[in-house]
């Protein structure tokens, strides 16, 4: 089985990552220098299309797109700059787009691809809390990627997954969130493994429930 994660050098990623070596499974990530695994900065179409090309004659079963930014945290709205909406779309929108977008010929090559996008319950349309606006619209985007992708790919048989990681103990979440990455993980490649296109299109949180959109 070929897995490919972004973003895989710490936090979520890296914790996905051990966890299918817990299962006897071998899974690669990436990071932005590709000083562990494979080397992929989001934001550079250099670097995307290069990622591609290593994925030229090989299938890949499943990706899992988790690589992120949460540029506002703290942020009010008047704080806010064009640069701060420009370099998180482009890492947790048109980076996960175009990721996907490169890798789709080796998931075609794979009897039954998979797409993961690790996503989160900030970007319901149902919960609106107010703040990280800018956070909240890339999760947002990043669903709608998600479940527009799973109708125009259901006839090739690539099922599309988005799923809520949880609020995770990481660099992201903060010290007091709720749960551990491992935690996170193990929920989560269960939901990958269960992703089919009978389910494609799903908002799940890690630990299996629908998530309002």
């Amino acid at each position: 089985m070929s897995i490919l994660i972004t973003g895989g050098t710490r936090g979520i990623g890296a914790a996905i990552i051990q966890r299918y070596a817990d299962l006897g499974l071998s899974a690669q990530g990436t990071s932005r220098d590709g000083s562990v695994g494979l080397s992929l900065d989001v934001t550079d179409p250099e670097s995307v299309n290069a990622l591609g090309d290593v994925f030229a004659d090989r299938s890949l079963d499943l990706l899992v797109c988790n690589a992120g930014v949460f540029e506002d945290r703290g942020l009010g709205f008047d704080d806010l700059t064009p640069t701060i909406w420009h370099d998180s779309f482009a890492v947790n929108v048109v980076g996960v787009a175009e990721t996907i977008r490169v890798l789709l010929p080796a998931l075609r090559r794979s009897d039954a691809g998979k797409v993961a996008i690790i996503a989160s319950q900030m970007g319901s349309q149902a919960r609106a809390p107010g703040g990280s606006y800018v956070y909240r619209a890339t999760k947002a985007a990043a669903i709608n990627l998600g479940r527009n992708l799973a109708t125009d790919l259901r006839p090739e048989g690539i099922a599309v997954g988005i799923y809520h990681p949880g609020w995770v103990r990481t660099d992201m979440g903060g010290a007091s969130a709720e749960i551990s990455p491992q935690e996170a993980a193990i929920g989560l490649v269960e939901r990958f493994r269960t992703l089919s296109i009978d389910s494609t299109g799903c908002f799940e949180t890690w630990d299996g429930q629908a998530h309002p959109l």
